[in-house]
């Protein structure tokens, strides 16, 4: 398989209670099922990755185990002949980094069905900096730009200065959208204006809406990233025969609404599952990626680390200190 006998791995281990993370040096024997073997170049952190590292048991059931929900590399084995040997691969979402080893290792195993090829417009790096995050993102854009054009107005877009958020943001700009951004961090109005947000609204202010069943209608459509009482004041906001995509629920999971948004304004709510979406649309999500929807120097849009910062900015992104992209450039 490899000349190598071990690859270096960022491991999660349960210890009486605690969860200890560390730089261990994996058997090749362990590395688990799969028909396609991976070397990883680059990878990401997203949220389910710093919850996977704080041994949060409803994203991984079994530890020890290895995070890392997105992966991009070169392609070392395949037994279908599916892939040949030195493509570049990326692999998103799926079991990737939940309960299969993911990306935060050197090498991974994985089916060959959850890898789409590395389009040749993107690096390896820019797939990172797009990975979940971003084709969480391109998903929603594509949805909601089936029904909503630049001209029916403006869109708003929560959670503005995350991985989802801040690209739908950079997306929709490049269209020629008017957006919107909700954020919960004062000290982002630059960084969000330079993404290309036309106007800025604070988390707290939106959430403190009056508790009516409509609002007033502002905003042509939006991609909600976080739910709860945000994306509820979306919708209740939205005009008439908008589009409303939710994707996300760390404010909540529960939503306080009667029917009257969807009944007496055609509002329409599409949610985005990016983790089992099929595959046909995440290789058109991925061809807009990298051509029309490219966004221009994207690899400038991201922090890049190595495998010893990990557990530095696993604590950042559970206390909602990180903003944009971190790209975990792997020591090979």
């Amino acid at each position: 398989m490899n000349m190598q006998s071990t690859f270096k791995a960022f491991r999660v281990e349960e210890k009486e209670g605690s969860f200890i993370t560390s730089i261990k040096e994996m058997p090749f024997n362990t590395i688990g099922e799969g028909e396609l073997l991976i070397k990883v170049h680059y990878s990401s952190l997203n949220y389910k990755d710093a919850l996977s590292a704080s041994g949060n048991k409803g994203v991984t059931r079994n530890y020890p185990h290895t995070p890392g929900i997105d992966a991009v590399g070169i392609v070392t084995s395949c037994e279908s002949g599916k892939f040949k040997v030195g493509d570049e691969v990326i692999v998103t979402s799926y079991d990737l980094g939940m309960n299969t080893d993911g990306g935060f290792g050197q090498y991974i195993k994985v089916p060959e069905d959850w890898a789409v090829k590395l389009p040749k417009n993107l690096s390896m790096k820019e797939a990172m900096v797009i990975g979940t995050a971003g084709l969480t993102a391109g998903m929603s854009v594509l949805r909601l730009t089936e029904t909503v054009k630049p001209e029916d107005g403006e869109i708003i877009v929560s959670g503005a200065t995350g991985g989802v958020g801040s690209l739908s943001v950079a997306i929709l700009k490049k269209l020629g959208y008017k957006i919107t951004a909700i954020s919960g961090k004062e000290t982002a109005k630059d960084y969000l204006t330079a993404l290309g947000a036309n106007n800025i609204i604070m988390r707290k202010d939106f959430e403190e809406m009056p508790n009516k069943p409509l609002l007033k209608p502002i905003f042509a459509g939006a991609i909600d990233t976080v739910g709860g009482v945000i994306l509820e004041n979306i919708i209740k906001s939205t005009l008439p025969m908008g589009t409303v995509t939710c994707c996300g629920n760390v404010a909540s999971p529960k939503l306080d609404l009667t029917v009257f948004p969807f009944i007496l304004r055609g509002v329409t709510l599409i949610g985005i599952d990016s983790q089992n979406y099929p595959m046909s649309y995440r290789e058109k999500v991925w061809n807009k990626l990298s051509n029309e929807w490219k966004i221009a120097n994207l690899s400038d849009n991201c922090t890049e680390i190595t495998l010893n910062e990990l557990d530095e900015k696993v604590d950042l992104m559970l206390k909602g200190k990180l903003k944009g992209r971190t790209v975990l450039k792997m020591d090979l």
